[in-house]
């Protein structure tokens, strides 16, 4: 950002034409470009989740230009994960907000892009952290592999050989690795 150039709020970034494809970090917005590898994913497995927390009255799930602006002591950040999920009773009458989410999702998935660093990745991931996300899926169109990140700071990974789980967020969630790679 050039010296004298203005902090945008969350507010400005709605009003952008191109908002939906930038975060906003601390008033700076920040480009979300994937590739169509990594959108592709996303929307597999966003459609997945999308499926099972209807059919189960779980919730709602939200696809990749959904911003959280959730993160304390931060009115200035918004993040928008590749898919996520918030638990049923969580959002004033489990509507969807005109705007940003207010409260951070349940789980988060992040899609990895050809163009991301790795900076990127663990500064957002540590902003997951104070937000108290309970479950973070780290998908590598690369390594084909998920890393699964618990709030309690638990890690693993599944590569396409086995089963993805919603564990205790989406209880009864699950998904082969090898489908989202298809």
């Amino acid at each position: 950002m050039d010296a004298g150039q203005t902090l945008l709020e969350p507010e400005d970034l709605l009003r952008m034409p191109d908002g939906d494809h930038f975060e906003l970090i601390d008033g700076v917005p920040r480009e979300k470009a994937m590739g169509a590898k990594a959108d592709r994913i996303a929307n597999r497995i966003g459609g997945r989740l999308d499926v099972f927390v209807e059919a189960n009255g779980l919730g709602l799930a939200f696809g990749s230009q959904t911003g959280y602006q959730c993160f304390p002591g931060r009115p200035k950040r918004v993040r928008m994960p590749d898919a996520s999920f918030v638990a049923k009773g969580r959002l004033p009458g489990d509507q969807a907000p005109n705007g940003y989410v207010p409260i951070a999702p349940d789980l988060a998935v992040e899609v990895l892009s050809p163009g991301e660093f790795a900076e990127e990745l663990w500064e957002k991931l540590a902003d997951y952290r104070s937000a108290g996300i309970r479950l973070v899926w780290v998908v590598s169109p690369t390594a084909r592999v998920v890393q699964i990140r618990r709030a309690d700071g638990t890690l693993a990974e599944i590569d396409e050989a086995g089963t993805l789980s919603g564990e205790d967020v989406l209880p009864g969630f699950t998904c082969t690795v090898a489908e989202l790679f298809v």
